[in-house]
């Protein structure tokens, strides 16, 4: 049983370091994201939760099984949206690198999609922190507002 589990973390750790190595910071950042839609959704539980305890009675608080179902097709939606993006990323420096021999282009639109979900759910997360009753730094909910702003701007 020993050797199963080292054989399994050895399948993994090399997996892990060939996808690190054709993603390159592509990869840590999808980690990121992935963990930051589960800890959202999370969060969201908690909060819902919370407001139950707090609103015994009210059917408008507490957890809803649609509202977690459509969370779930909005965060799958995520992806889509950050695959189309890397994918037009992909054509775009292809099609340069076809037309001008020796161009160095990178993709800009798949980071951007990305690092733009990356600051939703980041504001997410915080907004149902709130909900459960923390008191949140002005400041941190303000800098992220203000990244998310400056994507949408392309600054």
């Amino acid at each position: 049983m020993e050797r199963k589990v080292h054989l399994l973390g050895v399948v993994l750790s090399g997996a892990g370091a060939f996808i690190g190595e054709k993603l390159g910071v592509i990869g840590p950042a999808l980690v990121f994201f992935c963990l930051l839609m589960f800890m959202d959704y999370a969060s969201a539980l908690l909060a819902c939760r919370k407001e139950a305890l707090e609103h015994p009675n009210d059917e408008k608080f507490g957890w809803n099984s649609k509202k977690g179902v459509i969370g779930i097709y909005k965060k799958v939606g995520y992806f889509f949206t950050v695959f189309a993006a890397f994918g037009l990323d992909y054509v775009i420096v292809n099609l340069i690198a076809d037309i001008i021999p020796g161009t160095e282009n990178k993709g800009i639109f798949g980071m951007l999609v990305l690092t733009w979900f990356i600051l939703n759910e980041l504001l997410s997360i915080l907004e149902n922190v709130g909900r459960m009753g923390v008191n949140l730094p002005t400041f941190l909910v303000n800098a992220i507002s203000g990244l998310k702003k400056d994507i949408e701007q392309n600054k």
